[in-house]
């Protein structure tokens, strides 16, 4: 009988994947599960980092985010226009 692993532990073994870059096959060697196994877990819980954690920090990181791509955007249009100058 296969042994039962916890959510948190497949929510984890999905996470070392992505986060310390490894492959597929060096993950499963490593926990001790099938490929298979480990695939059906990620299927799961691809969705789970999304939603998790506070939303207000996500969303004053995409205000400080656009204000940012706003300024860049200026400094870009400024620049254009001093190249015009320069070059005529």
């Amino acid at each position: 009988m296969a042994p039962k692993y916890s959510d948190k532990f497949r929510r984890d073994a999905v996470r070392i994947e992505t986060s310390r870059g490894l492959t597929l096959r060096q993950i499963t060697s490593e926990l001790g599960v099938g490929v298979s196994t480990r695939i059906k877990w990620a299927q799961q819980h691809q969705n789970d980092d999304l939603m998790s954690g506070p939303h207000e920090d996500v969303e004053k990181e995409n205000a400080r985010l656009r204000k940012e791509n706003r300024l860049l955007r200026e400094k870009k249009e400024v620049l254009k226009k001093t190249t015009i100058f320069f070059a005529g």
